[in-house]
């Protein structure tokens, strides 16, 4: 149960952002652009700095809910593991390892990205515009993480929740769902 009363029963950030639809505009816009847009980097790799971002900051629901979209765009559990737990070992790019340590570092607090960090991810191949979009995806995520953390949202505890909104994130993107679609949302958790 949130820590205020919404006007739904949704969970984790899907009911904060049903909550307020004019604050929830900008914000589900930015992530379509961001996580859904053209870009260099693939849907699975900008969904990896959201996760990353999300682990470190020991958000439940984020977490869960890209890490189910990593998987459902074809990464494994092991590929998840690595990143979280050895991120120099994990099966990625050495540009990517570089940008998910870029993202690490905002996670932690902006000024914690040095410039050893740009350059090792430069040399690695990384454009501008993927070091500018992998700090803007990690402070989005700091932003979504503390919102339905400092809320108090319920996180769901059954995987296949995850595994249903991968599954539309995939497919639909981070645009707000259908009327319906939300409705049948709430049915599921009343």
């Amino acid at each position: 149960m949130a820590y205020i009363q919404l006007n739904n029963k949704l969970p984790g950030i899907t009911g904060l952002l049903e909550n307020r639809l004019d604050t929830a505009a900008p914000i589900r816009a930015l992530t379509q652009i961001l996580l859904r847009g053209e870009n260099t980097l693939t849907e699975m790799e900008r969904e990896l700095l959201a996760t990353i971002v999300s682990h470190k900051n020991q958000c439940r629901y984020c977490t869960n809910a890209h890490a189910a979209t990593v998987l459902a765009l074809g990464g494994t559990p092991e590929l998840l593991d690595k990143v979280y737990h050895d991120l120099e070992n994990a099966p990625v790019s050495e540009k990517m390892k570089a940008l998910l340590e870029i993202a690490s570092q905002v996670q932690e607090n902006g000024k914690a990205v040095r410039p050893e960090h740009i350059a090792r991810a430069k040399k690695a191949g990384a454009s501008d515009r993927e070091i500018h979009d992998s700090v803007l995806i990690a402070a989005l995520f700091c932003l979504y993480n503390r919102y339905v953390d400092g809320l108090g949202t319920y996180c769901p505890q059954d995987p296949a929740y995850y595994q249903k909104l991968a599954s539309r994130l995939v497919t639909h993107g981070y645009d707000r769902p259908k009327n319906e679609m939300a409705r049948q949302g709430e049915e599921n958790f009343k």
